[in-house]
């Protein structure tokens, strides 16, 4: 994307009649009974009903994730994460100093088989997973009003325990996104991103704690339930903050940007949080492509002109898991984001020093 594709729309109403975005109301089936995708769009909410045993799959197609990435200042991130990828999957805890990018702590337990363990259908309804993997414990309880999570495991021959407890904010909207894959009807991306979550907790690792608060600390929650083609390359952005209006007010920010995933003619997967509420706007993208260069600043523009904000990256978060049969390398970006955004209504939000991350990552599994 160029800065000459840039438009200014005067309201969302006259952005969202030009630009294709096709929003979910009401209750709908992911699937058709033969297993082709019969929805393709957004939601405020999870309104897509999922039954697995419709998932025509391959080898390793179906993949089922409960994702927490929580962010405690500039300081410290803590993923608790659950995925099955059809031929196995894992439950695991991680804590890693975002400043220096060590990883003090990256419990995981492993599985084998499709379905002897299965998440729920839905993760932005309350629901409980609780289950056990090998020696390793995990509850992932969605309630109302909050969620609980609790992890028990070992790393490196350490007890490894985790305990969170999150804010769900009344009226709290989430993206729930669907892209189909070109040239076959039984492949998509479901995802739903929820975010402006406070949370606290502690995190035990053998005799170290490290404890966090609601002060500075939110989740993310990253739900998946997508059956994709074996090749895919996608970014990935989110971020959280309380901010300020004129007045003083403390108001909870939030922004989710995920592109390169599938088809996007129906909807994108971007958005603003304002107090709870979704703000909807048009494609990101980054003025230049950053591969090989990652520490350098990005700048990101909508095609709405409704996002502007640069990077400027502290860490590259970097991972490379090659399994052969599969692969992931994946370029996680830290850094301090600045710009502005605009609301639905018109209403520009300045934004200075939110510390978050964008990833890049090429993915083949």
């Amino acid at each position: 994307m160029s800065v000459e594709l840039q438009r200014t729309y005067k309201s969302f109403t006259e952005w969202s009649e030009k630009s294709k975005q096709t929003e979910y109301t009401e209750e709908t089936p992911l699937l058709n009974p033969d297993g082709t995708l019969n929805a393709k769009g957004w939601a405020r909410r999870n309104v897509f009903t999922y039954d697995r045993s419709l998932v025509k799959t391959g080898i390793m197609s179906r993949k089922e994730w409960d994702f927490y990435n929580i962010l405690v200042g500039e300081d410290m991130q803590i993923l608790v994460s659950f995925a099955n990828i059809n031929i196995g999957g894992y439950v695991a805890a991680k804590l890693t100093n975002v400043k220096t990018g060590e990883v003090i702590c990256d419990s995981s337990q492993y599985f084998l088989g499709a379905n002897k363990h299965v998440p729920p259908a839905k993760g932005d309804v309350p629901n409980r997973y609780k289950d056990k993997i090998g020696k390793t414990e995990f509850d992932f309880d969605t309630r109302e009003t909050e969620r609980l999570l609790y992890y028990k495991g070992t790393y490196k021959g350490k007890p490894v325990e985790v305990k969170v407890q999150m804010d769900i904010p009344e009226g709290l909207e989430n993206i729930t996104t669907i892209f189909p894959f070109e040239g076959d009807s039984t492949k998509y991306f479901m995802t739903t991103k929820q975010m402006c979550m406070p949370c606290q907790g502690e995190f035990t690792f053998g005799d170290y704690t490290y404890k966090f608060t609601k002060a500075d600390s939110f989740c993310t929650l990253d739900w998946g339930r997508v059956n994709t083609v074996h090749k895919m390359v996608w970014y990935w952005g989110s971020g959280n903050k309380y901010i300020e209006d004129a007045n003083g007010e403390k108001h909870l920010f939030g922004f989710e940007i995920t592109w390169a995933i599938g088809d996007e003619s129906n909807a994108t997967e971007t958005c603003i949080f304002y107090d709870g509420k979704v703000h909807k706007f048009g494609a990101v993208d980054v003025e230049k492509f950053p591969k090989g260069r990652f520490l350098e600043e990005w700048k990101f523009i909508s095609e709405d002109g409704r996002f502007n904000m640069t990077m400027k990256p502290t860490l590259d978060n970097h991972t490379d898991v090659d399994l052969k049969i599969g692969r992931m390398n994946c370029h996680q970006i830290f850094g301090n984001w600045s710009g502005d955004v605009t609301l639905d209504d018109g209403t520009k939000i300045e934004i200075k020093d939110l510390f978050t991350f964008c990833e890049y990552v090429e993915n083949r599994w």
